[in-house]
Order: structure tokens, then sequence, then C-alpha cells
């Protein structure tokens, strides 16, 4: 866990009695944010692939440094029935769930015409879709108890476009549209559901697609970083994943039960221009 993450206290925490599911927890954003979650007394469902050990040894530290329950579920957010199972495995460690965080993504950059249709498929299963499996199984539960916090992690590209990305642009701007309908259709139920929009933040994500950009644009990795990736942002600085949980950890208290349906970026300046 990172140093900031080690110094949160989590008794009497901010969301002390709270449960939470981060999809893609195991690694870059949804790991600070489950970390953040943990660091204010929240109980949190780690999801997402790396090696048995570290993974057990990440929950076993979360639950052990901040005193709450963390149970952990390798299931696929591409698969439906995985999906489900994860919902009732929370259910049953929690006995409810109040916060959900939809954070698991996959990239691949490559010009459409000769985009693999099966990258396609498995970039909208598992940015897109998947956060409707959750939110179906997990939404009932919030209005029957009248609270529920909803998060999903969007991206600036759910608000803007860039080349050689189209099927994460189009899952990225599809997971905006779920957002604003799901707020929509619980507002009156104690329940909030936002988009948090990141820009460029250096995560496993971001380092794997520079190799694929440069190959795409025909340029060096340096100039992707230089002219394509922090270009993008005014401040010309990665967003940093504290930045991204802190928003995260404001939108599950009670000071943002009037914000619902809204897409925050978080990226620098980008889609200011």
């Amino acid at each position: 866990m990172n140093a900031k993450a080690e110094t949160k206290p989590a008794a009497g925490g901010r969301l002390a009695g709270r449960s939470a599911i981060v999809t893609g927890s195991t690694s870059g954003i949804g790991l600070a944010i489950a970390e953040a979650l943990a660091g204010e007394g929240a109980s949190v469902l780690l999801n997402g692939f790396g090696k048995a050990g570290e993974i057990e040894r990440l929950r076993s530290s979360l639950a052990g440094e901040f005193g709450i329950t963390a149970p952990y579920s390798p299931a696929d957010m591409s698969k439906p029935g995985e999906i489900a199972d994860m919902i009732r495995m929370a259910e049953e460690a929690f006995g409810k769930i109040d916060i959900l965080v939809n954070n698991a993504g996959i990239q691949h950059v490559e010009p459409i015409e000769t985009f693999p249709p099966d990258k396609w498929d498995q970039i909208l299963a598992i940015n897109l879709t998947s956060a409707f499996h959750t939110i179906r199984g997990a939404l009932p539960g919030m209005k029957r108890r009248r609270f529920g916090r909803i998060i999903n992690i969007a991206s600036a590209h759910a608000l803007v476009a860039s080349p050689f990305k189209s099927a994460y642009v189009a899952a990225k701007h599809g997971l905006l549209g779920l957002t604003r309908t799901v707020a929509l259709e619980s507002a009156e139920h104690g329940v909030t559901c936002n988009a948090i929009c990141p820009g460029y933040v250096l995560t496993p994500l971001v380092e794997k697609q520079i190799p694929d950009t440069a190959k795409a644009r025909g340029i060096s990795e340096e100039e992707v970083v230089k002219t394509v990736i922090l270009a993008a942002q005014p401040t010309r600085k990665f967003v940093t994943t504290d930045e991204i949980s802190a928003l995260a950890i404001f939108l599950c208290g009670e000071a943002a039960a009037s914000i619902t349906g809204a897409a925050l970026p978080v990226d620098g300046g980008w889609t200011a221009e």
C-alpha cells in the first residue's frame, strides 16, 4: 500500500460501518480507492487479476491495518454469471452493499479499420457492460435501505474522443450515459450515481498503451508521453491516484448527497479546451 494510505485512521472514520465493492482494485486507481475506503473505515471487497500470493498479502494488509473486512473475488468482469456471484459474495460478507465503484477497465489502441473485433467486444464488456450488471445487482438493496453511492470511473474519454481508441471511447461515453440514467432512476431513493472522469493517470493501463500508441502513430514512446499524453493536459503532468481516491471518498459521504448524475473531470484541464 502507498505511504499516504498507511497514515489514514480507520477507527471512527467517515465511512465506518459502510461496505463497498471496488472492481479492478488490485492495482492502479481501483487499488487507491480501495485503500482510501478502508482508511475511512469501510469494509471493501477487492476484485481483479494478479498473482494469488500478492493479492492475499494486499487483502490481509488492508484488513489487519484498518480493522475492516476485506474479502476478494476473482470475478471476470466480462462474465455476467461471475459478476452475480461477486454481488452475492459481498452481500453475504457484509450483509449489505453501500458503495459500488465500477473501475475495472482495459484498453487497446489501433486504427479502426484494423481494430480486432474480439478486442472491441472485450473492451465493451469490461468497461461498460460489467457496470450494468453490477448496478443491476446492487441497486435494489440500496433502494430498500435508502442509501447508496455508485461511482463509475469513466475517463476524459467519456467527454471527448481521441484517435485509435474507438472501443474505449465508445465504452466510456456509454458509461456516462448509464451513469445519468441510473442517477435519474434512483434520485428519490437516497442513492447517487456519478462518474469520475480522470485524465491520464500513470497506471498499468496507461503504461501499456504507450507502446501501442507509438506503433499506431509511428512515433517513439518518449514522443507519445510528451506530445500525445501530457500534451492533452494543460497542467503537463499526470493526474495522481490519490487525487482520484480523494474525490471518490467525498462522493461517498453525506456532503455529496445532492451530487448525482454528474461527470466530474479530474484531467488537468484537458476537457476545458
